[in-house]
């Protein structure tokens, strides 16, 4: 069975064409300024403007306003929002209502008690994703992106309403191991893929792909 997989924090036509053409289900635009991956709404129209059904176009946005979903959505028309913030199932559910697009909400992992939010989540968002948290020590830590994994046996066995995401310093090197341990179907990869933070690699991508189709 292939994996399904994700690559996050896409910025150029390169990175964009070696995830379509090596099969990604989903390519991401991070819309978090702070991020070395990010893009404006403008930048981001213009990069996926010619790209058709596959891969599908999500936008990573941390706690957004309501101007911001406007603007992204207005020029991108994102099949999938990736709310990757610290959004309360509320906030996710007029998110979703509001705008008529799916959600996926990003949840922190780094010991099993950080699950027990997934069940309020279920209700309200078509996916679930389990990214690392990031340490205490990591001063300059993103929402996401840090090339930080967490224990995949906390993932081991369960079973969830919704589909789910397994994110966290994946990479090649290490995606059978994840997977095996995990149970995870559908993988979301960012710095796995790059030579340099916000630098992507069509090789490293186009490597990656190829591994997910062969699990």
């Amino acid at each position: 069975m292939a994996i399904e997989a994700k690559i996050c924090g896409i910025s150029t036509p390169d990175a964009l064409s070696a995830a379509a053409a090596g099969g990604a289900r989903w390519i991401g635009l991070v819309f978090f300024p702070r991020s070395p991956r990010a893009v404006t709404p403008e930048q981001a129209a213009a990069l996926v403007g010619g790209l058709g059904p596959q891969p599908q176009t999500v936008a990573l946005l941390v706690d957004p306003d309501d101007a911001l979903i406007d603007r992204v959505v207005r020029a991108v028309h994102p099949d999938l929002l990736q709310l990757h913030g610290e959004e309360s199932p509320r906030r996710v559910a007029q998110i979703r209502e509001r705008w008529s697009v799916p959600a996926m909400k990003a949840l922190k992992i780094a010991r099993a008690e950080d699950l027990a939010p997934a069940k309020d989540y279920e209700p309200v968002a078509d996916r679930l994703l389990f990214d690392a948290k990031p340490p205490k020590t990591m001063a300059d830590a993103l929402p996401g992106g840090n090339a930080v994994s967490f224990d995949w046996r906390l993932l081991a066995g369960r079973r969830w309403q919704r589909p789910w995401m397994l994110s966290g310093g994946l990479h090649a090197g290490n995606l059978r191991e994840a997977v095996e341990i995990s149970g995870a179907s559908a993988v979301d990869v960012s710095s796995g893929v790059e030579d340099a933070p916000g630098r992507k690699s069509p090789e490293k991508i186009r490597a990656f792909l190829e591994l997910c189709q062969r699990l």
